[in-house]
């Protein structure tokens, strides 16, 4: 069984004014701008992901694009998103994601039924993105009283990915809790895609550049965790 780091996601503040009966110029603009970049973005990453896949890229090769990811996003994103420049690093951030996805995807897709796993996964990730979107966007409910138990959960989940991969050095069979793990990502990234989508229509977050960044984690993760659970239910 295939063991993935997990992409990790920079806090954001929670602080909202209150739930609003509509939707005021600057968030629609918000909004549009960040659903713009945002499927830019996924379709840049999927091209990578393709190239990935062409050039047949290593799983070393792969560690060291997540990791190139990780510290664009940690270190020179916040230092650029209030400029045009922040867009630029966005592109280069979910290029590497998009690289770093080859080896996987080629691995499912040597599977027998891998064409049908990956399509599933790519087929699920859209239904909980746009349903829970959709949600969010038709009721304006609040969702930022769930931003601590999100952080809380996701550090659980990172040190039990950690504590996961060091017990498989030592030969320790953890596919079942492996499982366990992309079942709890798949509960966070829901609720994290409810979390950033409501802070963007309530007027948490006002920068397209980080909210994109926010939502493409969200949904990069889903879609791995995805994956390897259809993957594993398919007796693949």
């Amino acid at each position: 069984m295939e063991h993935r780091q997990v992409h990790t996601r920079q806090a954001y503040q929670a602080s909202h004014a209150g739930t609003s009966t509509g939707l005021n110029a600057d968030v629609s603009k918000v909004l549009r701008n960040t659903y713009t970049l945002l499927a830019m973005t996924l379709a840049f990453s999927a091209v990578m992901a393709g190239v990935s896949m062409a050039v047949g890229l290593g799983r070393g090769a792969s560690l060291i694009c997540s990791l190139g990811a990780l510290a664009l996003v940690w270190l020179v994103l916040p230092r650029t998103a209030n400029s045009t420049a922040g867009i630029g690093v966005v592109f280069a951030f979910t290029g590497l994601l998009g690289l770093s996805l080859g080896p996987l995807l080629s691995y499912y897709l040597a599977l027998p039924n891998g064409g049908a796993i990956v399509m599933q996964a790519l087929g699920g990730t859209a239904l909980v993105f746009f349903s829970l979107s959709a949600y969010v966007l038709t009721t304006k409910k609040d969702f930022s009283f769930m931003g601590g138990f999100l952080f809380a959960g996701l550090m659980v989940v990172i040190f039990a990915a950690l504590g996961g991969f060091v017990a498989s050095l030592f030969g320790v069979d953890v596919s079942a809790f492996s499982l366990a793990i992309s079942a709890a990502i798949v509960l966070l990234m829901s609720g994290l895609i409810l979390f950033d989508t409501s802070r963007i229509v309530n007027g948490g977050e006002t920068n397209y550049i980080m909210a994109t960044t926010a939502l493409y984690l969200n949904i990069y993760n889903l879609f791995t965790s995805l994956l390897h659970l259809i993957g594993a239910f398919s007796d693949d």
